[in-house]
């Protein structure tokens, strides 16, 4: 191979040849050493114990940081949700759902009734513990999905999301905070008429007009309870 001469400091050097040397013939392969069987054995035992090493060290690692957020028993019991109390009358008959704890994910969930029968709104309350993988690169895809209008709520957690129906049915507000998802859904009382194929309401809708603030603020109470 020739190479293209090269210009430093003023001077012109003469391009340089390389050439190839043709390698002697090959001997005939000496007997193996039985020494090196053994050192083989010595590196592979030691590969496969700094492997074991390094999966017991993972098997003590705390993972990651879940931000002070606790597993729960009673998650109704952490909701109060006082700021929707008071805008659609108060909380009652609450349903537990049990906890489902697995080594990377908690799943807790609430379903309350708000306000008198005449007006009442069912209230589902949801909360994911990851305690392995991060769900922030999930969050706002899933949302995108469900082809709804959704409003950015700034203040809460890593990102927040809002939603509210056009016909005042119902609305809800989600919040991604670090290894934690949390949502509070209202949604009016329905039944399903067999003649329509519909679901329809059995209670008269409240306005909801300002429930993103109010959602918010029992959000955000969640939030510190959940801490606690």
């Amino acid at each position: 191979m020739i190479s293209e001469p090269e210009l430093v400091g003023g001077t012109v050097f003469p391009a340089v040849e390389t050439v190839r040397i043709e390698p002697p013939p090959p001997r005939p392969p000496r007997p193996r050493r039985p020494w090196l069987w053994a050192l083989g054995g010595v590196v592979v035992a030691s590969a496969v114990w700094a492997g074991g090493l390094y999966a017991y060290e993972r098997s003590q690692d705390g993972g990651p940081d879940l931000g002070g957020y606790r597993s729960v028993e009673n998650l109704c019991a952490k909701a109060e949700l006082k700021a929707l109390s008071v805008a659609l009358g108060k909380k009652s008959t609450d349903a537990e759902t049990p906890t489902e704890k697995h080594p990377a994910l908690d799943k807790a969930r609430c379903s309350t009734t708000l306000g008198p029968p005449e007006t009442a709104y069912n209230a589902m309350i949801v909360y994911d513990l990851h305690k392995v993988t991060d769900p922030g690169p999930e969050f706002e895809p899933d949302l995108g999905e469900q082809g709804l209008d959704v409003e950015r709520i700034a203040g809460l957690g890593e990102q927040a999301f809002f939603h509210v129906d056009a016909d005042n049915s119902g609305a809800w507000m989600r919040v991604l905070d670090g290894q934690v998802e949390l949502e509070i859904w209202i949604y009016v009382q329905e039944d399903w008429d067999a003649e329509t194929n519909q679901t329809v309401p059995t209670t008269k809708k409240a306005d909801l007009s300002g429930i993103d603030t109010v959602l918010a603020q029992d959000m955000k109470a969640l939030m510190a309870a959940l801490k606690k």
